[in-house]
């Protein structure tokens, strides 16, 4: 199979669909590979190394995305390159359709076959796609949160572990999941005051027991939710409903009863945020506030660490990419039903139930 991987162009995205590790496996099993020219170089891997692991180095990003059948990305294509898609290719990236109308239609425009990592499933029930970009937006957003907290960027000038004699900061992370889990685990170990909300009882005892009561858990009620909120420092959104627009649990309305330079996380902002006030932000511009609250909503969070994530998402993504190079996209969504729960858009159409609901949009099976 002729596979593509074009460079990232989303603001500060350093990221990258397969690593030279990942092309040397490809390549070795007889398949083609085309790297868009500097696709990894923000992250350490050269031209020379792709060439190294036996990819053909493309010198524009459209001949990039039209040498291959299976083109893989790490986030979702701009309308331009949406364009550039042709209905025999496939496409393997995060796409996020749930919040974004244009490209949706653009994508089902191209009559292209669209998977999306983040909703792949696993026999477990999890999303084994979404899983490490959770693990690292999980620990960067208590790292940005506590950042935010600085007096300097409007925050309220408050230590997340406090000193000895004075309290830590209260952290309200809202979501067990992946990313929730992952956000305790870092916002615990800075010592702060940590409460976990969720619906599930099932994750709530998970939490209690992973940290032995040192997080505290709570049932996601409106009412406990927002008296939660009003005293909190920082609050991490973290809540996922698979392919669907995330709930808006924070209100405007709950600002007004916060801290002055309380600051807010938006993990969910891929999925159109979990706060009622969010919009998405960049890493160059990433914070801005309103009501004299700090809101950080980057829609790529993991890409600050671009080099960690991309090894992480590789790790997941290969054997995937591996399975489609081997058998065929068609074969291998006939074949694997967790794969088949990544399709989102083909022969032009929405074929993921939750996106179409979310965009109003006709789905088809």
């Amino acid at each position: 199979m002729k596979i593509s991987v074009p460079k990232e162009i989303k603001n500060h995205e350093y990221r990258v669909g397969l690593t030279p590790g990942s092309v040397a496996e490809l390549t070795h099993h007889g398949h083609q590979v085309f790297v868009e020219t500097q696709a990894g170089a923000g992250i350490g891997f050269s031209d020379a190394d792709y060439q190294a692991a036996g990819a053909t180095i493309v010198d524009t990003a459209e001949a990039t995305f039209a040498a291959g059948d299976l083109i893989v990305k790490v986030k979702e294509p701009q309308l331009h390159e949406c364009a550039w898609l042709k209905p025999h290719q496939t496409l393997f990236t995060y796409l996020h359709l749930a919040a974004d109308k244009p490209q949706a239609e653009a994508l089902m425009a191209s009559g292209a076959t669209c998977i999306a990592y983040e909703t792949v499933t696993e026999t477990q029930g999890g999303l084994p796609l979404l899983r490490p970009m959770s693990e690292v937006a999980g620990r960067i957003s208590v790292h940005v949160g506590a950042s935010y907290l600085h007096k300097a960027y409007g925050g309220r000038g408050v230590l997340i572990g406090g000193v000895p004699g004075v309290e830590p900061a209260k952290v309200v992370i809202i979501g067990a999941g992946v990313a929730g889990i992952n956000a305790a685990q870092m916002a615990a170990g800075l010592q702060a005051d940590v409460t976990v909300f969720d619906v599930s009882a099932h994750k709530l005892i998970e939490i209690d027991r992973l940290f032995h009561g040192r997080v505290k858990t709570a049932y996601s009620a409106r009412a406990a939710l927002a008296a939660a909120v009003a005293e909190a420092d920082l609050v991490i959104g973290a809540v996922l409903i698979p392919g669907a627009a995330a709930p808006k649990l924070v209100t405007r309305d709950m600002l007004k009863t916060m801290k002055p330079g309380a600051v807010m996380v938006d993990i969910a902002i891929d999925q159109g945020g979990c706060f009622e006030t969010s919009h998405p932000t960049t890493h160059q511009d990433p914070i801005f506030l309103v009501d004299g609250i700090v809101h950080y909503c980057v829609a790529n969070m993991p890409g600050a660490v671009a080099r960690t994530s991309t090894l992480a998402l590789n790790n997941a993504t290969l054997p995937f990419v591996i399975k489609m190079a081997k058998l065929g996209v068609a074969e291998a969504l006939s074949a694997d039903a967790h794969l088949k729960a990544g399709l989102n858009v083909a022969g032009g159409h929405i074929r993921h139930a939750a996106v179409a609901e979310a965009l109003s949009l006709p789905f088809v099976a």
